[in-house]
């Protein structure tokens, strides 16, 4: 674009000319003594020289003219000159103020794409150093600070305020979780006053506000949090006071009796969160609203409540700030109040102050010792090292003569990262006398200029500068944790969008979609019963076992383990003695002269029989597992939902289950049976007699070789097998045998046996015989030795087979069964029309649940625009 003076149109191009009169006749026009323009977008600085430049309205501009990029350095360097040099005159001041504008870097950020505002304001009137301090505050530029300060009468936290907009956003986040009746999920910035009941502190919100507002009383008044919300508005002149403003800007008479032009136009008002549109213009009934619903609530006697009442007030004589007034410490129940008040209160106070997003406002009378200050205890307690805690020192008019806060306030005696604020608020009788604040403020105001404590210090004392930390903490708060709420809300907006999914929408009466609805159950009901199985789901589980890895578990752990530790011979369930009678019953008249084959099945096959009752657990403790599976698969939502449904599926599940139990019993004891039916002696594993015998007596044999070393003389011992004695006659045997051995009956006996008597003459033998293990023949313990070592091989050869079979079988007539026939059982039992009409009758916790969601979802979507527009 070719470069011209302004208003020279002789080397302006036809384009050019019927630009600018169609900016004419839109009603801009022209702007003189501007000389350039510079505009940065992202790190490049644009230069415009001898611009030709148009306004329409109050901040809109249209520019004319060449644009150049220029150097930044260059730009620093003139800046530098011009300070130096202290030219004169509006255009070139301006132009320094740009290049340190954008040379600066104190707090104010690049703009995004498309923010192209040239700082063409001139700022003679507004001291520099308020302008860096809004657009470090901010995050604005210099034209955008100006125009704030200029908006607010040159106030310094109120053009930030509006600027940045922050707290009252955070109060739109607030209400809109309030107005829809559900909890508040996002932990929102906020300052929560906290103090024992006679503190002080309903004093120091009526001093903050300037209206008396609050309930009075004895005992416990504030019953209910009560979320109060100050927003900051310009008179009907459009000036805006509040009690923080600069000192010298506005005294207190004047902040307190800005008058309106129009006498019909309400300059201050309250309005409650559950009375949308009316406003409250006499606070006196702000006061009967709030008495009046906490009894709604709780009743007229002590009790308290958590839910919360929000109050908004709207005045130019408040700043923008928010707050949430608590009910007061109390230790000894008075009237109708509950014995565990206390503890009632405590509770209700820990559950605000231990969120990291809320700042303590800490209110402690200063006569009394801070250290047995209740909310300062409490602050402590969630917040130890002071970070997000403010102290208010109350009552410090009726400390002791003599006596100051000084040491409190200087951190020597219990330090807090945010300092503490004295304040000086009304007495009862001032209360009683109706004494206005307006009048409050300012004794307060000549209390600390005129103290000699304090007067040094007096512009950082009172309620004027409480406002104000208040108001500048809670900014800063905000604005460091805006980038977490974002988030938070981003993850609560997923999560019951997500959930409002899984409920569904309400069903009507059409039969064919609640056909379809019925079939898709099943369907996936059966589904996700097939990949619990398999271990095939897609929500595995991480920390513990589940499905069907617990159905293993029980196969190679549980039972294959139990089966292992079986012993026949363990806690003597098989006695030699036993053995010895089944031997020689299993004989009958003639004794056998080698190892009775009969007497080893017998015994054998009792203890095959043990293995039927750990078979049949092991067939239960699947039937457990899978019911495991199903409760399991129950807890979905779809099934919460539908509550008759899940239990028509329970019982169809639960009787395809114990049908399946019958054959899978039945498979398991015939297994058993056979086993034991069947003594295969013929088994390739199994040890043969003449080994059974050689291992018999080379353990006799190492069993009695340390009683014959006892009877040796020392020296002559020997270990190992011992020689064979020499052989014996065998007619001295025949003749001797019966007095020197017990023969082949030996260890039978039942009653005392004879120990003399006359030779030849016989006695009946005893009613009960009996076989002892002891003083057995080497024969006889050859004999059982060798049916233990059969016993133990062929037992064993059983237990492998059945810690292999049994759990085929169960997967066979159980598992697999139902992994296969479950959903055909399904669809018989409750694909019919009377299960649509019962079973999917909506239980009223899922229509109640999808209200919740809905409402959530509401107010988290309206909360996600309130928070993108920041």
């Amino acid at each position: 674009m070719a470069e011209v003076e302004l208003g020279d149109e002789v080397n302006l191009s036809k384009g050019e000319r019927k630009a600018r009169k169609a900016l004419a006749k839109h009603g801009l026009k022209p702007v003189s003594a501007i000389t350039r323009v510079t505009i940065k977008k992202r790190n490049t600085l644009f230069v415009v020289a001898t611009p030709a430049v148009y306004k329409l309205g109050a901040d809109t501009y249209v520019v004319f003219g060449e644009v150049k990029v220029e150097d930044a350095n260059q730009i620093a360097q003139q800046a530098q000159q011009w300070a130096q040099q202290d030219l004169a005159g509006d255009s070139e001041a301006d132009a320094a103020r740009l290049a340190d504008d954008i040379l600066d870097g104190a707090g104010a950020a690049a703009p995004d794409d498309g923010d192209e505002i040239p700082d063409l304001v001139d700022g003679a009137d507004v001291e520099e150093k308020d302008v860096e301090l809004v657009m470090s505050q901010a995050n604005v530029s210099r034209a955008k600070a100006l125009q704030a300060l200029r908006a607010n009468n040159n106030d310094i936290v109120n053009a930030i305020m509006e600027l940045t907009l922050l707290i009252k956003k955070i109060n739109k986040l607030q209400d809109a979780f309030a107005s829809v009746s559900v909890n508040n999920p996002i932990d929102l910035p906020q300052i929560v006053v906290i103090g024992s009941q006679s503190s002080g502190k309903s004093s120091v919100l009526e001093n903050i506000v300037g209206k008396d507002f609050l309930p009075r009383g004895s005992g416990i008044v504030t019953r209910r949090p009560l979320v109060l919300q100050l927003i900051n508005r310009p008179n009907s002149r459009g000036e805006v006071g509040g009690v923080a403003l600069p000192e010298g800007q506005q005294n207190i008479e004047q902040r307190q009796s800005v008058s309106s032009s129009n006498p019909n136009e309400i300059e201050e008002w309250g309005e409650f969160l559950h009375l949308p549109g009316q406003k409250f213009t006499d606070f006196s009934k702000i006061r009967q609203e709030i008495e009046r619903e906490t009894e709604s609530k709780v009743g007229k006697n002590a009790g308290i409540s958590p839910q919360p009442i929000n109050l908004r007030i709207y005045s130019p004589n408040v700043l923008t700030l928010t707050m949430v007034d608590l009910p007061g410490l109390t230790r000894v129940p008075v009237g109708d109040q509950p014995k565990d008040i206390e503890k009632l209160i405590r509770d209700m106070i820990m559950k605000y102050i231990t969120k990291s997003n809320a700042i303590i406002l800490a209110v402690t009378a200063a006569n009394t010792d801070l250290a047995n200050s209740d909310g300062l205890k409490m602050a402590r307690d969630v917040d130890p090292d002071g970070f997000r805690t403010i102290g208010v020192l109350t009552k410090i008019d009726l400390m002791d003569q003599g006596t100051d806060v000084v040491d409190i306030l200087a951190g020597r005696v219990i330090a807090l990262k945010l300092g503490y604020v004295p304040v000086v608020n009304r007495g009862q009788r001032d209360i009683d006398n109706k004494k206005k604040i307006s009048a409050a403020l300012e004794a307060e105001k000549n209390f600390f200029e005129n103290h000699s404590s304090y007067r040094s210090r007096a512009q950082f004392c009172g309620t004027p500068f409480l406002a104000r930390k208040l108001s500048t903490i809670l900014l800063h708060h905000i604005k460091n944790t805006l980038p977490d709420i974002k988030a938070r809300i981003s993850q609560h907006l997923q999560k019951y969008e997500q959930e409002l999914e899984q409920l569904g929408d309400p069903l009507g009466d059409d039969d064919s979609n609640n056909m379809n609805a019925i079939l898709n159950i099943i369907t996936e009901f059966t589904s996700e019963f097939r990949t619990a199985i398999d271990g095939t789901s897609s929500d595995i589980a991480t920390d513990e076992l589940s499905g069907g890895a617990r159905i293993s578990f029980v196969f190679h752990e549980i039972f294959t383990g139990a089966i292992r530790t079986m012993d026949p011979f363990a806690d003597n369930l098989i006695k030699d003695g036993d053995i010895r009678i089944i031997l020689y019953n299993s004989s009958g008249s003639s004794p056998a002269l080698f190892v009775n084959t009969q007497a080893f099945e017998i015994l054998v096959k009792q203890q095959i029989k043990r293995l039927e009752e750990p078979s049949l657990k092991c067939v239960t403790l699947v039937y457990d597992e899978l019911v495991r599976i199903l409760n399991k698969i129950l807890q979905r939502p779809v099934f919460k939902r539908f509550p008759t449904l899940r239990e028509r599926f329970y019982n169809v599940v639960i009787g395809f289950f114990k049908k399946s139990l019958v054959p899978t019993n039945k498979l398991v004891s015939d297994f058993v049976a056979m086993e034991s039916n069947y003594i295969n002696t013929g088994h390739p594993d199994f040890i043969l007699g003449h080994k059974a015998a050689g291992i018999a007596q080379e353990r006799i044999a190492a069993r009695n070789a340390p009683l014959i070393n006892q009877l040796l003389p020392p020296g002559q011992q020997k270990t190992g097998q011992q020689p064979l004695p020499p052989p014996r006659d065998p007619q001295l045997d025949l003749i001797n045998q019966g007095r020197d051995e017990k023969g082949f009956f030996g260890g039978i006996f039942s009653a005392k046996k004879p120990t003399g008597g006359k030779p030849g003459v016989l006695e009946s033998p005893p009613q009960v015989l009996k076989a002892s293990a002891a003083n057995m023949s080497e024969r006889e313990s050859l004999e059982t030795e060798t049916i233990k070592i059969l016993i133990t091989s062929y037992y064993n050869i059983v237990k492998r087979t059945v810690a292999d079979v049994v759990p085929k079988s169960i997967m066979l007539n159980l598992v697999v069964r139902a992994k296969d026939d479950l959903q055909r059982e399904l669809l018989a039992e409750l694909y019919k029309k009377e299960v649509f009409e019962d079973g999917l009758k909506e239980s009223d916790v899922t229509v109640e649940r999808r209200k919740e969601c809905k409402k959530m979802i509401s107010a988290l979507q309206k909360s996600d625009e309130i928070i993108a527009s920041v």
